[in-house]
């Protein structure tokens, strides 16, 4: 008798619905997962980013794809707090997209329209562009740059999406691109809870990891020993002269490259921070796992996020 063996299967989150920007990523993630595992993949939207993020943490899904960061607005904010509050999300991989805007409408002309509808981040991408074409238009936020497009039965009304929800949905194209700057791009991380080989570390290695990562979870071809970045957050014990300049020193003094640093509100009390990095380092190898152990030192809380690799070519 022969015994026919079901594929793997995995869930992916993203921000929905279909032809955002996050499923573009989120397929790029499968196209590449398609290639290095055996795994069948199914795509689930979402209606906000805190909400794929969510579902990766209780488990409704196995990974999310979540954009993070974009080349003219920074950091995607929403992804940085609800990282934070989710102790049990690990990211995978990072990813890097180009990224184009269209205005889509089925108005004749830019003197038609009266409201333009997208998610923030696109608006503020393209902010330059409509003060220039559509400086008394009606700017307002939806939760993503598809579901912008459910307002476009009013002719008075465009949206800013892809050109590849444009065509999905079938709607007229009036200007493409109208992003401010042709070199845009927003990276992504792959987040997910499940638990992976930490590689060939020693035995006292992955319990040196694992006190300071609280266990960096990951996936098969993301495993530590080869892994070039990571990324962390900590708020510090009080704000008073010194508070940032000593975890500073901790990577400075090593020669350990900070990529990028922000700090977002607590929400506890005004004038108090989280700090956000990425460190250009592995945090399995033995001077970083160093320098973190020293910064638990300087820091009220410290979260490991993951270590991991920039995938290229997806």
């Amino acid at each position: 008798m022969k015994i026919s063996l079901a594929k793997p299967s995995k869930r992916i989150a993203y921000l929905g619905p279909v032809g955002t920007n996050a499923e573009t990523a989120a397929l790029a993630y499968v196209n590449w997962l398609s290639l290095e595992t055996n795994l069948e993949c199914t795509l689930c939207p979402y209606s906000t980013i805190s909400q794929a993020l969510e579902a990766s943490a209780v488990g409704q899904v196995d990974y999310s794809v979540v954009p993070v960061e974009n080349s003219i607005e920074g950091s995607v904010t929403v992804t940085l707090d609800t990282l934070w509050r989710l102790d049990q999300l690990r990211i995978q991989h990072a990813l890097v997209l180009p990224i184009s805007h269209a205005l889509v409408s089925n108005a004749q002309n830019f003197n038609e329209i009266h409201k333009v509808y997208s998610h923030p981040q696109a608006l503020a991408q393209c902010q330059v562009w409509l003060g220039q074409f559509l400086p008394s238009a009606q700017l307002i936020p939806a939760n993503s740059t598809t579901e912008a497009l459910q307002y476009l039965e009013d002719r008075n009304v465009a949206a800013i999406s892809s050109p590849r929800a444009a065509e999905l949905y079938n709607l007229p194209v009036l200007a493409h691109p109208i992003n401010d700057y042709p070199d845009n791009y927003t990276r992504f991380w792959v987040l997910s809870t499940s638990v992976g080989e930490i590689g060939n570390l020693e035995a006292a290695d992955r319990t040196s990891i694992k006190s300071i990562t609280k266990s960096a979870k990951l996936i098969p071809g993301a495993s530590p020993s080869n892994c070039t970045h990571t990324s962390l957050a900590f708020s510090v014990p009080a704000n008073m002269p010194g508070a940032l300049v000593k975890p500073l020193q901790v990577f400075a003094s090593r020669g350990i490259n900070l990529s990028r640093i922000e700090s977002r509100p607590t929400k506890r009390s005004l004038g108090e921070y989280i700090f956000f990095m990425d460190v250009e380092a592995n945090a399995c190898q033995a001077f970083v796992r160093s320098a973190l152990e020293e910064l638990k030192n300087h820091t009220e809380t410290l979260k490991i996020f993951g270590c991991y690799n920039v995938l290229s070519g997806v």
